[in-house]
């Protein structure tokens, strides 16, 4: 059974979590304190539980909170070894838990633990940080709240800022919370709703202040020339700009992109103070965690043309990892963990957006939603007063923390396919279904292709949120139509590694009965098809400069000759001869160009259910509903094939295991002598 002040804490958390305007994504953590009975004394005894490390309140579920022994927690202020060694006291909470203690404590455990109320939030609101990140926060802070919020100088987080805010609350007896330097606020009540009260009266205090008192135009006047282009005009730059931005934010390790252009960020691009706000970099550690001390910042005005846009970033990619490499330099000490790369996390075109990167869409999406949320930080700042963020040295002692190090240590190992992007064709269904779902198990982002929009909208959903999958209409017999494909998967994941053609049909008869319609119709989708979804492909891979694959899903019939065939068994002796050619056009940009051969896929085939079983089933003398077993009867292993097969081989294929294999044709037919590849 749940205890009261555990249900209290949970609820208070996801509503506060639940809008953007109270904290960001996974910042921020809140707190309860109460009783419980100890199941090896029998006796009372007194708990924290608290959001633990690397949660969201806004998901929080119980098994997200750390749980602590609150006498024990607080017994450590005895044997606080002083800020220069405060680190340790992280390790020291695991001997602070209760029981089997849930989820690992953060470096926050301490200021919930050690302040006297029963429930603590700490958050981090764009209104509250604008104060926070003022040049003169503190008398803001005074002005506005009055005594009942105090300001606490910037100190990272840790042991020591719970014990300044401990003491803090003792002092002033009619405080409800904190304003942290450069950082949040925090706050605190007897009971969770009085918390949650004081947390949401000093965000929409700060929230009114900016609104009453704020210039308006804290970004300075417009420039001119660097107004947001129109809509359509915009996503067209910007599909076009992803994949060579991806080449710049990729040079140390592939990174994943999202694109955002919202109007606070086109605002914010198109002011006079972008280049010296931007400069100035972020200063909530939740923000420059995410996207670096401060972004790349392309100086060219809305009208640059790609061509120029592209020439500059080389300039400017290599002076930025130039600057972060010192800024790495004048900061690290012996025993700094090692640099992370000096590519960027944020990449700011005036005109066109925000494009944004991490190991993954999340990452990527929750570094640009940060990155905004630091855009309305500076502007709250600049509102009422002057921005002015933590020290650099401050900034890296933070991003290069050994406890941030070893949370990343911490994390799983990377599956085959994470970070990488694909756009599978004709993959509502069947065999491209099949592809795009182990793809996505193997942590690709995945693009699903369909000439029936809702179809593969659905199938998308299927495999998870748009984080991981989205849904898009192509008719890869057209050119436009194939690059508008390759467009959106640029502008959904910020780039493309990984091409299937599999859009496909068949059309059944002997030559004398093949039409010059039939003929034309399985030559447009599957020859014309994927030599236009490959040239669209190919051209992003090579910008990104991350090498790819194409991979073809061909037929046995590519190179065995059955009866009653013609137009279908000869464009897929095209498909495969694509394969071989692009193989050797391709592999000096590290693009690799394989096939699939597969064979009897009835059950699951969208193609077998639109009429071509049927026909073969005629062809062979059988009922259709036994060709499946009929076809595995007639192959080596006497197995019948079925979509998931075809995927394993396509996840093998275009997997770290094969990275040397480019030409290759694999059968995934049970063994079909004729079809031997020789």
């Amino acid at each position: 059974m749940t205890n009261n002040a555990v249900a209290d804490l949970i609820a208070r958390s996801n509503r506060l979590g639940a809008d953007p305007r109270n904290t960001n994504y996974a910042g921020g953590n809140t707190s309860a304190k109460g009783s419980e009975t100890d199941p090896v004394t029998g006796e009372q005894v007194e708990l924290l539980w608290v959001k633990g490390s690397g949660g969201d309140l806004g998901t929080l579920t119980e098994s997200g909170l750390a749980v602590l022994r609150l006498d024990r927690m607080r017994s450590l202020v005895d044997v606080y070894p002083g800020v220069d060694r405060e680190d340790e006291m992280v390790a020291a909470f695991d001997y602070c838990l209760h029981g089997k203690g849930g989820a690992a404590p953060s470096i926050d455990t301490a200021m919930h633990g050690l302040v006297d109320a029963a429930h603590v939030d700490h958050l981090h609101p764009d209104s509250g940080i604008a104060i926070a990140t003022a040049k003169d926060g503190e008398q803001l802070t005074k002005e506005i709240f009055g005594d009942k919020v105090v300001w606490v100088p910037w100190r990272r987080p840790g042991f020591q800022l719970g014990l300044d805010i401990a003491a803090i609350k003792t002092a002033n007896p009619h405080a409800v919370g904190t304003v942290l330097g450069g950082h949040g606020v925090t706050a605190w009540g007897d009971t969770s709703e009085e918390a949650e009260a004081n947390s949401l009266w000093i965000i929409q205090t700060a929230e009114a202040y900016l609104d009453e008192h704020g210039k308006d135009e804290p970004f300075g006047p417009q420039v001119p020339g660097y107004a947001a282009l129109p809509d359509s005009e915009r996503r067209a730059k910007a599909a076009a700009l992803a994949p060579h931005l991806r080449a710049v934010a990729s040079q140390d390790k592939a990174m994943v992109g999202h694109f955002s252009d919202t109007d606070v960020v086109l605002e914010f691009l198109a002011s006079e103070q972008l280049a010296p706000l931007a400069a100035l970099g972020t200063s909530c550690p939740d923000h420059f965690l995410r996207t670096k001390v401060k972004p790349l910042v392309v100086d060219l005005p809305a009208d640059a043309a790609v061509e120029e846009i592209v020439a500059r970033l080389a300039e400017l990619h290599a002076a930025y990892r130039e600057d972060y490499q010192g800024y790495y330099d004048r900061n690290a000490t012996p025993d700094s963990p090692a640099i992370r790369g000096a590519d960027p996390a944020i990449v700011l075109v005036p005109g066109v957006g925000m494009f944004s990167y991490g190991k993954d869409k999340q990452t990527a999406r929750v570094a640009g939603e940060f990155y905004t949320n630091a855009i309305n930080v500076m502007r709250g700042a600049e509102a009422v007063s002057t921005y002015a963020p933590i020290d650099e040295s401050e900034k890296f002692r933070i991003e290069y923390w050994a406890l941030e190090e070893a949370k990343l240590a911490r994390l799983p190992k990377p599956r085959s396919h994470a970070g990488r992007i694909a756009l599978v064709t004709g993959a509502a269904s069947g065999i491209g279904k099949a592809i795009a779902t182990r793809l996505a198990a193997e942590g690709a982002c995945v693009v699903i292709a369909d000439l029936d929009l809702a179809k593969a909208r659905a199938a998308a959903a299927e495999l998870g949120s748009t984080d991981v999958a989205v849904g898009v209409q192509a008719d890869v017999t057209d050119a436009a139509a194939v690059q508008a494909a390759v467009d959106a998967t640029l502008l959904a994941f910020g780039g493309i590694d990984l091409l299937v053609n599999n859009a496909g049909l068949s059309i059944s008869k002997p030559l004398l009965e093949t039409t010059e319609a039939d003929w034309d119709l399985q030559h447009d989708v599957m020859a014309k098809g994927s030599f236009l979804t490959s040239k669209s492909a190919a051209a992003a891979m090579i910008a990104q400069k991350l090498g790819g694959d194409i991979l073809y899903i061909s037929s046995k019939n590519s190179v065995f000759a059955g009866p009653n065939n013609i137009a279908y068994s000869a464009v897929k002796a095209d498909q495969a001869h694509q394969v071989r050619l692009l193989a050797a056009e391709l592999g000096e940009h590290g693009i690799k160009v394989n096939g699939i051969n597969p064979d009897g896929v009835v059950r699951g085939s969208g193609i077998f259910a639109g009429g071509w079983g049927a026909k073969r089933a005629e062809v062979y003398g059988v009922a259709e509903e036994d060709l499946g077993a009929y076809y595995a009867k007639r192959t080596l292993l006497g197995r019948e094939v079925l979509p998931e097969h075809v995927a394993n081989a396509a996840a093998v294929l275009t997997s770290n295991e094969l990275s040397h294999t480019t030409g290759l044709h694999i059968p995934v037919d049970s063994g079909v002598a004729n079809a031997f590849l020789r």
